[in-house]
């Protein structure tokens, strides 16, 4: 293990800076989670009402997600990103002040506000190729993979954190408070655009960009890496709640994502001196859900199998955005990591409710059982994707971001 890609990562001038203000830019879109679920249950007195609420927002991320990532792509991110920043903050505050009585229309303002919400995610990864090479751009894709569970660990406490020191509606402001500073320093921040006509390509349609050999194997894995991600999510509540000890559950999840941490660290500082095949890393995927399944006699033992767990998964997410990027072109690059996007949000919905019947016909143990053959069908989807080689000795830190506005 060496620091090298870190050191270039660190060198590189700017590259610090857009990591920073994108996970700041990410932050708000986390914690509204929480606060927005509160208000709907508050208005409407049942939480069935805020789940209904979270579906419509989601929906309306899914269908949006893609079509911004490609504006962006075509017309440069800085502008996508201020104006969807702006009209997210508004579909926020619209959400916050309205009146109790009309909490019938929080579906519809949901919808509205996933449809803007700015495709932050896409655009930071889309740019890494254009940013940084060698050992610094396999590293920046693994820290970005790390620096995801530190958000999902934040940015929920800290809408909950506003919930229980105020009320549901200060922390959906104080979401879009944040979204409107972070959001536009994050876009002041994208690196300079392709000279014109530098990539003479013409666009693909969607379908030239999913239907590929390689393409569509790495969205379809994804996929089914999130839809088994959300109904662990599920089990480890259902498991707290059986033991009736649910401080478990954010024990345990706590550990998973420490898990993924530490190994998202130790991959961006491997030396990558070989050939690396992303199904193996699916291989060790499926394996941390396996140990799982055989750990749920005791909290302890679950604890320290998710922590093993843990480790596989960062490091594999961080190869696959990175094996996405390098076989995507770099005028669909932003597009393609939007489908992606999508594909998550699906995938959660649903292995959060396939998931949720597998417990209550044959209890939480299965839910693991569930994972491990979908992890297992990903490494069968992900055999025919090429390896990463190993870069050539002299490679270092490619084009620096250019000036801002």
């Amino acid at each position: 293990m060496e620091l090298a890609g870190y050191r270039a990562l660190w060198r590189a001038q700017g590259v610090m800076t857009l990591l920073v203000s994108s996970l700041l830019a990410r932050l708000p879109m986390l914690a509204t989670t929480v606060p927005i679920a509160f208000l709907a249950k508050d208005a409407s007195g049942s939480f069935r009402w805020a789940g209904v609420v979270a579906g419509s927002y989601a929906v309306g991320t899914a269908v949006a997600g893609p079509l911004w990532s490609r504006t962006a792509d075509r017309r440069g991110p800085r502008g996508v990103l201020l104006v969807t920043g702006i009209a997210w903050s508004v579909m926020l505050v619209g959400i916050a002040v309205l009146p109790a009585s009309m909490f019938r229309l929080l579906p519809v303002l949901a919808a509205l506000a996933g449809a803007f919400v700015p495709p932050v995610s896409q655009t930071l990864r889309a740019a890494w190729p254009r940013v940084v090479e060698g050992p610094a751009l396999r590293t920046a894709y693994s820290v970005d993979a790390t620096a995801q569970e530190l958000l999902f660990m934040a940015g929920p406490m800290l809408g909950a954190t506003a919930v229980s020191v105020a009320n549901p509606r200060l922390g959906v402001l104080l979401a879009a408070a944040m979204s409107a500073v972070f959001i536009w320093w994050y876009a002041l921040r994208q690196p300079r655009p392709l000279p014109h006509g530098a990539n003479p390509e013409a666009p693909l349609s969607a379908g030239q960009l999913l239907w590929h050999r390689h393409r569509l194997p790495l969205i379809l894995a994804f996929g089914l890496w999130i839809m088994s991600f959300s109904g662990i999510s599920l089990a480890i509540v259902a498991y707290a709640d059986e033991h009736g000890q649910r401080l478990i559950a954010g024990i345990l999840e706590a550990v998973w994502a420490f898990g993924s941490l530490i190994g998202g660290a130790v991959a961006g500082a491997l030396p990558g001196r070989r050939a690396s095949y992303l199904w193996r890393r699916a291989v060790l995927v499926t394996a941390g859900m396996l140990l799982c399944v055989f750990a749920t006699w005791s909290s302890v033992s679950l604890g320290i199998a998710l922590a093993v767990s843990g480790l596989t998964l960062a490091p594999a997410i961080g190869a696959l955005y990175g094996r996405l990027g390098a076989l995507t072109p770099d005028n669909a690059r932003t597009e393609m990591f939007g489908w992606m996007a999508s594909m998550a949000t699906v995938g959660s919905a649903i292995g959060a409710a396939v998931s949720g019947a597998l417990i209550e016909a044959f209890g939480v143990r299965y839910v693991w059982v569930l994972a491990a053959v979908l992890a297992a069908v990903s490494t069968v989807l992900l055999v025919r994707v090429p390896p990463e080689q190993a870069p050539a000795p002299e490679l270092a830190v490619g084009d620096l971001l250019g000036e801002t506005a």
